[in-house]
């Protein structure tokens, strides 16, 4: 009776499970079958999930209506610089305040941390004023400057590296190994679920980045993908079946880097979520 009552309450949580996930994966869907589209059919009610005739023009036409390669190429530029600064800085930083003994240690990581909770809207003008004065306004610089530290990142990699038994490091000390040789040979080779977790949740948040681009990037050869998707929409109208479609080339990295990394991402969130 007990098994058979187990059994129901499983069956029912994976129709639960299945159940949202069909029910997240509607946008994607619907984006997908719009991208194939004439603009006028986007919007028809009862909406059409396969269309009878695809437009498969939409592909063709996104890469000579805006320059969509030069976008893609500075997006990906900037995304894998952000994310392979940001991954060396969290993963340092966060060695220091998990594994060092200096003064004021928790204050300090205290107060570094505390600034997740200010919204990005409210420094966001003396950032720009800030940059501008360095000479870095429409420049690729201000936004590697800006993103290459994270508090979120620190707070996250000092967990995962508070799981790591201090023995180790002392070991390590009285071999004679310096802090750095330990922060290189043995913490970084054992932290890859939490810096995968950490390269995804970079990649994404850079990838997906539309207002940090359009307050700094103004000339057109510098600007990304996020803000050129917009060019397909003009003050009279716009082109919803391009916007789709060049959104579904824009998920491909996205996907790529989530599928590729997902075994250490869900090890990561669950080591670093039982430790914190």
């Amino acid at each position: 009776m007990k098994t058979s009552k187990i059994k129901l309450s499983r069956i029912l949580l994976y129709a639960v499970l299945i159940f949202i996930t069909l029910l997240m994966l509607i946008p994607f869907v619907w984006m997908l079958s719009a991208s194939l589209k004439l603009d006028k059919d986007v919007f028809t009610f009862p909406i059409q999930w396969i269309p009878e005739n695809p437009r498969w023009q939409n592909y063709k036409n996104i890469w000579t209506k805006i320059p969509l390669a030069k976008f893609i190429l500075n997006t990906t530029k900037l995304t894998l610089i952000v994310t392979t600064l940001q991954i060396l800085t969290s993963s340092f930083a966060a060695y220091a305040f998990a594994k060092l003994q200096f003064k004021n240690r928790n204050l300090l990581f205290l107060a570094y941390v505390a600034t997740i909770a200010v919204p990005w809207q409210v420094y966001m003008v003396p950032q720009f004023m800030m940059m501008r004065s360095f000479g870095l306004n429409d420049t690729h610089l201000a936004i590697i400057f800006l993103q290459t530290f994270s508090a979120f990142g620190v707070f996250m990699m000092r967990q995962f590296y508070q799981g790591i038994p201090d023995e180790l490091c002392e070991a390590a000390r009285i071999d004679g190994m310096s802090e750095y040789k330990i922060y290189k040979r043995i913490m970084l080779p054992l932290s890859k679920p939490a810096l995968s977790t950490l390269v995804i949740f970079t990649f994404v948040g850079t990838w997906n980045d539309f207002l940090g681009p359009m307050i700094y990037l103004k000339t057109e050869s510098k600007k990304t993908l996020q803000i050129g998707l917009r060019m397909f929409i003009s003050q009279y109208s716009s082109e919803y079946g391009l916007i789709m479609a060049a959104s579904v080339i824009s998920l491909i990295p996205v996907l790529i880097i989530f599928i590729a990394l997902q075994k250490y991402f869900v090890e990561g969130i669950a080591s670093t979520g039982i430790k914190g």
